[in-house]
């Protein structure tokens, strides 16, 4: 089967940071499935890891972990899905990844596509929907009070792919009034497009700006991108006893800063449930059937915002070089393979 992978981390521009390569179509056991990939979007995890992470007992490392396809096999252990389903999913960051035309996947943490997307709208969905769903509603509890605040979350990078979702979650599924961040003005009519109350700019101190919005202290803050450089705003900002989630990985990170506020922190890692193979695996496959179905209302949008074809280590170069640069708007996907 084709797919794309690398033996060396390196930088993207080098020759042999992402090659096309040939690999054995694997066989599905227990509760995975083997899906047909037809697409696949691009997320900072996928760069991150060809940076950073070897191949460990195999020659190539696949990686990718969003995707849209069909399944084609089935363990003998699987009972959500069938052969011929079309199904997404974000996958696990211990397993290849769903860069390759056959991809195996546990079906506890896949989805049923939405009916009326087609492979690239869908596949730029799961690893996203997953982030920021489980970052609203289990990490901040969202749905939970916070004594005195203003029922109002900031999502510190709302045009990113997190943040793209997050606004729309945020919008369609809470009371929450929300407020998102973003510097240039494509990126703020985008995200004040779907669905934000109130957009600030990220370039400037934030604080300021929403003391001046006039809707009180927000109770929660999210922060998807370039944490180090706002968490003395975040801390200003937030209300006694808030609660406070991010995604990256700052390096420079003083939570002392937050204890006079008893704000709770918490990180947020999509994989964390595969990885572990958690007793509650399963939510995850049962998030993205809610989010398929939100879709499929008209609630949420896909957030595709860049579509290539085809599937390859051309293309896959060209969208980690654009996520790098940190100007991308919504969610880069490549659909289809060149077939013989």
């Amino acid at each position: 089967m084709k797919a794309v992978g690398y033996k060396t981390p390196s930088p993207i521009a080098d020759e042999a940071s992402l090659v096309d390569i040939d690999l054995p179509k694997p066989t599905p056991t227990g509760h995975d499935i083997l899906v047909e990939v037809k697409a696949v979007s691009v997320n900072p995890v996928d760069y991150k890891v060809r940076r950073s992470t070897p191949p460990q007992d195999t020659e190539w490392k696949v990686i990718g972990w969003d995707a849209a396809g069909i399944v084609t096999e089935i363990g003998e252990e699987v009972a959500l899905f069938k052969v011929g389903d079309e199904v997404f999913y974000a996958g696990s960051i211990t397993r290849p990844g769903s860069n390759s035309q056959f991809h195996l996947v546990d079906e506890r943490i896949v989805g049923k596509k939405p009916s009326t997307l087609g492979w690239a709208q869908s596949a730029a969905l799961p690893l996203t929907s997953i982030t920021a769903w489980e970052a609203l509603f289990d990490r901040l509890e969202v749905n939970k009070d916070v004594p005195g605040a203003a029922r109002a979350i900031v999502i510190i990078g709302g045009a990113g792919g997190v943040g793209s979702i997050a606004v729309q979650i945020a919008r369609q599924r809470t009371d929450l009034t929300v407020v998102a961040t973003a510097s240039r003005p494509e990126t703020r009519e985008w995200v004040k497009d779907l669905g934000a109350h109130h957009v600030l700019d990220h370039a400037k101190p934030l604080a300021a700006q929403v003391k001046a919005l006039g809707i009180g202290v927000p109770a929660f803050a999210f922060s998807t991108t370039h944490t180090d450089e706002h968490v003395g705003e975040i801390a200003e900002f937030i209300a006694p006893q808030g609660r406070f989630a991010l995604i990256d990985d700052p390096k420079n990170f003083d939570v002392m800063q937050f204890k006079r506020k008893s704000v709770s922190i918490h990180h947020e890692l999509m994989f964390t449930r595969s990885i572990f193979g958690t007793p509650d695996i399963d939510e995850q496959g049962k998030l993205l059937n809610a989010v398929s179905q939100l879709v499929d209302s008209g609630t949420i949008r896909t957030t595709l915002n860049e579509r290539w074809s085809p599937i390859n280590a051309a293309n896959l170069k060209k969208a980690h070089a654009l996520l790098e640069s940190g100007k991308a708007k919504g969610k880069i996907v490549l659909e289809g393979w060149t077939l013989p």
